[in-house]
């Protein structure tokens, strides 16, 4: 990789950090963590790339992309933030930045997409590849505050990623996840923040389909708008084929179609429950929405959103203690996020104690579900299916690209970690009968230990 790279960022050690990585790869790098110096190198012909940190000292790095790109169009930003909302990938995508890369940004992952920036613009200065192209920016910078969904993990921000190409994409959208993920408020956002938000907004259900002017009456309802189809797997044989029909007739001026649905729709096909025509009408762009149990670091931000949420309502703001925070940590969560929301509501309305214990939040979840047991009626899947469905969400979160070099390793590790730990915490910690467990030599256990940086200690295992 060689070309000049221009970065700018208030933090001296990341500014550290790209100086020497990207030095090492070959190119040459300038430094700073002013947008006004970064703005003169860029008017004094400098640079073949820039990377911007998006909160800087003198201003807003997402905000400087247009002035960019009006005194260099071939010139290609990569934004990193520690503002990791949907609403900066949005807006990143919406001045046309080259790439979006949330804080903290694994470090080959930023080096291959810079090497891959700077290869195109080379090709599109020899003629030789298209100039991306994107929504024209609306002028209007959307405020994060109006933005309701939360997650900063690596999996909600490949969503966010994907989301924000699509947005004023005509092509149907089809949301996949589990009961209480959020579908119904993604479709709702792609709408809102979409060129047709002034258009209606409208959900179709299967009883809405079985009138007699069913289909006319949401057609004539959304006008240019959005339709969603909710819980698509919920619809009878009769209302999916009103659908797939409405589907067939809609005009070249008709509104944009999404669709939700939750459990395996592999096994929804094969059976029959789900008709092929429909789904592959609605498939167009698939989002695979994460269970909250996936992301379990994103736990305490929407916990703090959710208890400031119900705060703004007029309930005492309250705080979860440690040890609370470590038990919904630990805590399965089979409703998602719709749960932790109930749940937190509740509990700021029925106790006057600025501090949620662990014990309070407990109690507040002994008599819900097990998550055992709704996992079960949500899936009945194997352990291979299980890998299949996130190995696919995985892929289709990178759209058009290929994830990063070295992702058998990467699995591998995945796979590994949780397999050793819960062994591990099955055999009491102690390693002879773990190994004996697993099938494999002491030392190779002692090995995988270390590698996989497992915290081992020996206790008695009750039975």
């Amino acid at each position: 990789m060689d070309g000049t790279v221009l970065v700018a960022d208030d933090d001296r050690t990341i500014r550290t950090v790209l100086t020497q990585a990207l030095t090492r790869a070959g190119c040459k790098v300038h430094a700073t963590s002013s947008l006004t110096t970064l703005m003169r190198w860029v008017e004094e012909g400098r640079g073949d790339l820039v990377i911007t940190d998006v909160m800087m000292p003198d201003g807003n790095g997402i905000e400087m992309i247009p002035k960019i790109s009006q005194e260099r169009p071939d010139l290609p930003v990569i934004v990193i933030s520690a503002q990791n909302t949907i609403m900066t990938a949005i807006q990143a995508n919406e001045v046309e930045a080259h790439d979006y890369l949330p804080k903290p940004f694994d470090l080959p992952d930023l080096l291959k997409r810079a090497g891959a920036a700077m290869k195109n613009r080379r090709l599109v200065a020899a003629g030789s590849a298209p100039v991306r192209t994107g929504p024209a920016p609306r002028g209007d910078m959307l405020s994060m505050d109006s933005m309701p969904l939360v997650g900063r993990t690596p999996i909600m921000q490949e969503l966010y990623r994907l989301i924000a190409r699509v947005i004023n994409s005509a092509m149907p959208v089809l949301i996949i996840g589990e009961s209480g993920t959020g579908k119904s408020l993604i479709a709702r956002t792609l709408h809102d923040l979409s060129d047709r938000r002034t258009q209606p907004f409208v959900t179709a259900t299967g009883e809405d389909l079985q009138s007699f002017d069913g289909a006319q009456g949401l057609l004539s309802r959304v006008r240019g708008g959005t339709l969603l189809f909710d819980e698509l797997t919920s619809y009878d044989k009769d209302a999916q084929l009103r659908a797939a029909r409405l589907l067939d007739s809609l005009p070249d001026d008709g509104p944009r179609v999404m669709a939700t649905a939750q459990g395996n729709l592999t096994r929804a096909l094969a059976e029959g429950a789900l008709r092929e025509d429909l789904y592959y009408r609605l498939g167009g762009v698939v989002l695979n929405v994460p269970a909250l149990r996936e992301r379990i670091d994103d736990l305490e931000p929407l916990a703090l959103h959710f208890l400031s949420q119900a705060a703004d309502d007029g309930a005492i703001l309250r705080k979860l203690s440690a040890e609370a925070l470590d038990f919904i940590r630990a805590y399965s969560w089979p409703g998602n996020v719709r749960q932790l929301q109930n749940t937190l509501r509740r509990l700021s309305l029925t106790n006057a104690d600025p501090i949620i214990s662990r014990s309070e939040i407990e109690g507040a979840l002994q008599s819900q579900p097990s998550a055992v047991v709704v996992g079960e009626r949500f899936t009945d899947e194997t352990l291979s299916d299980s890998i299949a469905r996130h190995l696919r969400r995985y892929f289709d979160l990178h759209g058009q690209d290929l994830p990063p070099p070295g992702l058998y390793g990467r699995i591998l590790r995945e796979l590994e970690l949780p397999l050793m730990e819960i062994a591990l915490d099955a055999t009491g910690g102690n390693q002879a009968r773990c190994a004996d467990l697993l099938g494999i030599n002491r030392n190779t256990l002692r090995k995988k230990i270390t590698e996989l940086d497992i915290s081992v200690s020996r206790r008695r295992k009750l039975s």
